[in-house]
Protein backbone atom coordinates (compact mmCIF):
# COMPACT_ATOMS: atom_id res chain seq x y z
CA UNK A 1 0.00 0.00 0.00
CA UNK A 2 1.11 3.41 -0.47
CA UNK A 3 2.73 5.20 2.62
CA UNK A 4 0.28 8.31 3.85
CA UNK A 5 2.27 11.25 3.52
CA UNK A 6 2.42 12.10 7.23
CA UNK A 7 3.84 9.33 8.23
CA UNK A 8 6.65 8.49 5.21
CA UNK A 9 7.29 11.99 4.90
CA UNK A 10 8.09 13.81 8.28
CA UNK A 11 7.87 17.80 7.51
CA UNK A 12 5.42 18.01 4.71
CA UNK A 13 2.00 19.13 5.24
CA UNK A 14 -1.05 16.99 3.93
CA UNK A 15 -1.91 19.99 1.75
CA UNK A 16 1.44 20.30 0.13
CA UNK A 17 1.77 16.39 -0.26
CA UNK A 18 0.67 15.53 -4.09
CA UNK A 19 -0.80 12.35 -3.76
CA UNK A 20 -0.63 11.95 -7.96
CA UNK A 21 3.42 12.05 -8.11
CA UNK A 22 3.57 9.81 -5.15
CA UNK A 23 1.11 7.03 -7.03
CA UNK A 24 2.87 7.46 -10.06
CA UNK A 25 6.18 6.90 -8.69
CA UNK A 26 4.50 3.84 -6.35
CA UNK A 27 4.00 2.71 -10.32
CA UNK A 28 7.04 2.97 -11.53
CA UNK A 29 8.95 1.39 -8.40
CA UNK A 30 6.79 -1.66 -8.79
CA UNK A 31 8.83 -2.95 -11.76
CA UNK A 32 12.09 -4.89 -10.85
CA UNK A 33 13.85 -7.87 -12.10
CA UNK A 34 10.99 -10.65 -10.90
CA UNK A 35 8.34 -8.43 -12.44
CA UNK A 36 9.90 -6.67 -15.95
CA UNK A 37 6.62 -6.00 -17.44
CA UNK A 38 3.08 -5.57 -15.36
CA UNK A 39 0.00 -4.95 -16.98
CA UNK A 40 -2.87 -2.97 -14.74
CA UNK A 41 -3.77 -5.28 -12.64
CA UNK A 42 -0.10 -6.15 -11.08
CA UNK A 43 0.76 -2.64 -10.88
CA UNK A 44 -2.39 -1.85 -9.00
CA UNK A 45 -1.71 -4.70 -6.59
CA UNK A 46 2.10 -3.81 -6.19
CA UNK A 47 1.35 -0.17 -5.46
CA UNK A 48 -1.90 -0.69 -3.80
CA UNK A 49 -4.05 1.20 -6.11
CA UNK A 50 -7.31 0.33 -7.66
CA UNK A 51 -6.95 -1.20 -10.98
CA UNK A 52 -8.23 1.93 -12.58
CA UNK A 53 -6.13 4.17 -11.45
CA UNK A 54 -3.20 2.21 -12.10
CA UNK A 55 -3.88 2.14 -15.47
CA UNK A 56 -3.74 6.16 -15.88
CA UNK A 57 -0.76 5.64 -14.23
CA UNK A 58 0.87 3.29 -16.54
CA UNK A 59 -0.52 5.23 -19.75
CA UNK A 60 0.68 8.21 -18.38
CA UNK A 61 4.40 7.34 -18.31
CA UNK A 62 4.17 5.52 -21.16
CA UNK A 63 2.98 8.93 -23.19
CA UNK A 64 6.13 11.01 -21.01
CA UNK A 65 8.12 8.42 -22.65
CA UNK A 66 9.19 6.20 -19.38
CA UNK A 67 7.28 3.48 -19.95
CA UNK A 68 6.70 0.75 -23.39
CA UNK A 69 3.66 -1.62 -23.94
CA UNK A 70 1.96 -4.10 -26.38
CA UNK A 71 -1.15 -2.52 -25.42
CA UNK A 72 -1.76 -5.03 -22.46
CA UNK A 73 1.70 -5.26 -20.69
CA UNK A 74 4.62 -2.56 -19.64
CA UNK A 75 8.13 -2.15 -19.32
CA UNK A 76 10.78 -0.06 -18.92
CA UNK A 77 12.52 2.37 -21.48
CA UNK A 78 15.41 3.77 -20.86
CA UNK A 79 14.65 7.03 -20.12
CA UNK A 80 14.19 5.74 -16.46
CA UNK A 81 18.14 6.01 -16.42
CA UNK A 82 17.97 9.55 -16.39
CA UNK A 83 16.62 9.71 -13.10
CA UNK A 84 19.67 7.68 -11.51
CA UNK A 85 22.02 9.27 -13.74
CA UNK A 86 21.07 12.39 -12.69
CA UNK A 87 21.28 11.27 -8.88
CA UNK A 88 24.55 9.90 -9.30
CA UNK A 89 26.14 12.50 -10.92
CA UNK A 90 24.72 15.41 -8.27
CA UNK A 91 24.91 13.41 -5.23
CA UNK A 92 28.04 13.42 -3.29
CA UNK A 93 27.64 10.38 -1.48
CA UNK A 94 27.85 7.74 -4.58
CA UNK A 95 30.78 10.42 -5.63
CA UNK A 96 32.78 10.47 -2.91
CA UNK A 97 32.63 6.40 -2.21
CA UNK A 98 33.34 5.10 -5.50
CA UNK A 99 37.09 5.65 -5.66
CA UNK A 100 37.23 3.64 -2.44
CA UNK A 101 35.23 0.90 -3.89
CA UNK A 102 37.07 0.83 -6.88
CA UNK A 103 40.52 0.26 -4.65
CA UNK A 104 39.12 -2.38 -2.39
CA UNK A 105 38.45 -4.05 -5.18
CA UNK A 106 41.53 -4.09 -7.01
CA UNK A 107 43.18 -5.23 -3.40
CA UNK A 108 40.81 -7.99 -2.44
CA UNK A 109 38.85 -8.97 -5.57
CA UNK A 110 35.83 -9.00 -4.09
CA UNK A 111 32.69 -7.18 -4.86
CA UNK A 112 32.23 -4.36 -2.84
CA UNK A 113 29.00 -2.27 -2.54
CA UNK A 114 27.66 0.96 -1.03
CA UNK A 115 24.06 1.01 0.12
CA UNK A 116 21.38 3.32 1.99
CA UNK A 117 18.11 2.21 3.59
CA UNK A 118 15.01 3.32 1.58
CA UNK A 119 11.68 2.15 3.61
CA UNK A 120 12.34 -1.84 3.56
CA UNK A 121 14.91 -2.16 0.98
CA UNK A 122 18.56 -1.18 0.72
CA UNK A 123 19.45 0.67 -2.68
CA UNK A 124 22.70 0.10 -4.03
CA UNK A 125 24.27 3.87 -4.46
CA UNK A 126 28.03 2.56 -5.56
CA UNK A 127 29.57 -0.70 -6.61
CA UNK A 128 32.93 -2.36 -7.65
CA UNK A 129 34.38 -5.70 -8.66
CA UNK A 130 37.19 -6.89 -9.67
CA UNK A 131 36.41 -10.44 -9.87
CA UNK A 132 34.67 -11.22 -13.12
CA UNK A 133 32.12 -13.82 -12.02
CA UNK A 134 31.04 -11.77 -9.20
CA UNK A 135 28.26 -10.36 -10.68
CA UNK A 136 27.13 -13.93 -10.93
CA UNK A 137 26.63 -14.63 -7.03
CA UNK A 138 23.46 -13.15 -7.38
CA UNK A 139 20.85 -14.94 -9.27
CA UNK A 140 19.88 -11.55 -11.10
CA UNK A 141 23.37 -9.91 -10.15
CA UNK A 142 24.13 -6.44 -8.43
CA UNK A 143 24.24 -3.46 -9.92
CA UNK A 144 23.42 0.42 -9.14
CA UNK A 145 19.89 1.14 -8.19
CA UNK A 146 19.66 -2.86 -6.95
CA UNK A 147 17.33 -3.08 -4.13
CA UNK A 148 17.45 -5.97 -1.47
CA UNK A 149 14.99 -6.38 1.92
CA UNK A 150 16.36 -4.74 4.27
CA UNK A 151 16.00 -7.77 6.73
CA UNK A 152 18.15 -10.31 4.83
CA UNK A 153 20.99 -8.07 3.75
CA UNK A 154 24.03 -7.52 5.14
CA UNK A 155 24.02 -3.55 4.90
CA UNK A 156 20.34 -3.22 5.36
CA UNK A 157 21.24 -5.50 8.97
CA UNK A 158 24.07 -2.44 9.43
CA UNK A 159 21.39 0.68 8.71
CA UNK A 160 18.78 -1.15 10.68
CA UNK A 161 21.08 -1.62 13.73
CA UNK A 162 22.05 2.69 13.41
CA UNK A 163 17.92 3.16 14.22
CA UNK A 164 17.01 4.08 17.58
CA UNK A 165 15.08 1.83 19.35
CA UNK A 166 11.84 3.93 18.74
CA UNK A 167 12.80 4.40 14.85
CA UNK A 168 13.44 0.61 14.75
CA UNK A 169 9.62 -0.27 16.50
CA UNK A 170 7.81 2.42 13.85
CA UNK A 171 9.80 0.14 10.95
CA UNK A 172 9.24 -2.95 11.78
CA UNK A 173 5.47 -1.58 13.06
CA UNK A 174 4.54 -1.31 8.95
CA UNK A 175 6.21 -4.19 7.54
CA UNK A 176 6.20 -8.22 7.38
CA UNK A 177 9.51 -9.86 7.17
CA UNK A 178 9.52 -11.90 4.20
CA UNK A 179 11.41 -15.35 4.32
CA UNK A 180 13.89 -15.53 1.23
CA UNK A 181 15.62 -18.27 2.34
CA UNK A 182 16.02 -20.80 5.42
CA UNK A 183 18.33 -18.39 7.09
CA UNK A 184 16.19 -15.49 6.28
CA UNK A 185 15.72 -13.43 9.74
CA UNK A 186 11.53 -13.18 9.62
CA UNK A 187 10.52 -12.70 13.15
CA UNK A 188 10.84 -9.21 14.85
CA UNK A 189 11.89 -10.61 18.28
CA UNK A 190 14.71 -12.87 16.60
CA UNK A 191 15.80 -9.75 14.43
CA UNK A 192 16.26 -7.23 17.29
CA UNK A 193 18.55 -9.48 19.16
CA UNK A 194 20.33 -9.82 15.99
CA UNK A 195 20.43 -6.18 15.08
CA UNK A 196 21.22 -5.76 19.35
CA UNK A 197 24.58 -7.90 18.26
CA UNK A 198 25.63 -6.09 15.19
CA UNK A 199 25.08 -2.88 16.72
CA UNK A 200 27.71 -4.11 19.77
CA UNK A 201 30.06 -5.41 17.56
CA UNK A 202 29.76 -2.62 15.05
CA UNK A 203 29.94 -4.53 12.10
CA UNK A 204 27.36 -7.48 10.36
CA UNK A 205 27.84 -10.80 8.73
CA UNK A 206 24.88 -12.25 6.96
CA UNK A 207 25.19 -15.62 5.73
CA UNK A 208 22.89 -16.59 2.80
CA UNK A 209 20.29 -14.12 4.60
CA UNK A 210 19.39 -13.25 0.98
CA UNK A 211 20.43 -15.90 -1.49
CA UNK A 212 21.92 -19.39 -0.68
CA UNK A 213 25.91 -19.78 -1.17
CA UNK A 214 26.15 -16.06 -0.64
CA UNK A 215 27.51 -14.07 2.50
CA UNK A 216 28.33 -10.95 3.26
CA UNK A 217 30.15 -8.67 5.81
CA UNK A 218 28.94 -5.11 6.53
CA UNK A 219 30.12 -1.84 8.67
CA UNK A 220 28.33 1.40 8.92
CA UNK A 221 29.59 4.66 6.88
CA UNK A 222 29.23 7.25 9.05
CA UNK A 223 29.54 11.31 8.75
CA UNK A 224 31.89 13.47 11.06
CA UNK A 225 28.97 14.07 13.30
CA UNK A 226 28.75 10.10 13.88
CA UNK A 227 25.61 9.68 12.24
CA UNK A 228 25.25 6.26 9.76
CA UNK A 229 24.51 7.31 6.55
CA UNK A 230 25.40 4.09 4.23
CA UNK A 231 26.56 0.50 5.00
CA UNK A 232 29.33 -0.88 2.94
CA UNK A 233 30.29 -4.66 2.54
CA UNK A 234 31.88 -7.01 0.85
CA UNK A 235 30.05 -10.33 -1.06
CA UNK A 236 31.65 -13.50 -1.67
CA UNK A 237 30.28 -16.85 -1.90
CA UNK A 238 30.03 -18.63 1.09
CA UNK A 239 31.81 -21.95 0.05
CA UNK A 240 34.93 -19.68 -0.53
CA UNK A 241 35.39 -18.57 2.79
CA UNK A 242 34.56 -19.24 6.17
CA UNK A 243 32.85 -16.69 8.73
CA UNK A 244 35.74 -16.47 10.42
CA UNK A 245 38.18 -16.30 7.64
CA UNK A 246 35.90 -13.10 6.57
CA UNK A 247 35.86 -11.05 9.29
CA UNK A 248 39.88 -11.95 10.23
CA UNK A 249 40.47 -11.01 6.25
CA UNK A 250 38.27 -8.13 5.51
CA UNK A 251 36.68 -6.70 8.49
CA UNK A 252 40.05 -4.87 8.66
CA UNK A 253 40.17 -3.36 5.17
CA UNK A 254 36.45 -2.50 5.53
CA UNK A 255 36.81 -0.68 8.77
CA UNK A 256 39.85 1.48 7.59
CA UNK A 257 37.90 2.46 4.44
CA UNK A 258 34.65 3.45 6.52
CA UNK A 259 37.56 5.66 9.32
CA UNK A 260 39.00 7.56 5.39
CA UNK A 261 35.70 8.24 4.31
CA UNK A 262 34.39 9.48 7.46
CA UNK A 263 35.80 13.31 7.09
CA UNK A 264 33.96 13.13 3.71
CA UNK A 265 30.62 12.10 4.12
Amino acid sequence: MLPHPSSSTPGIAPADYIAGLGKGLAVLECFDTERQRLNATLAAERAGLTRAAARRHLLTLAHLGYLESDGHHFWLTPKVLGLSGAYLASARLPRTVQPVLNRLSAMAAYSFSAAILAGSETVVIARSTAQEGAQQLYAHGVHLGSRMPAHAASTGLVLLAALSDKALDEWLACRRLHRLTLHTLTQPEELRAFLARVRAQDYCIAQEGHELGVQAIAVPLRNSAGETVAALNAVMSAQRMSAQALERQMLPLLRDAAQELRPLL
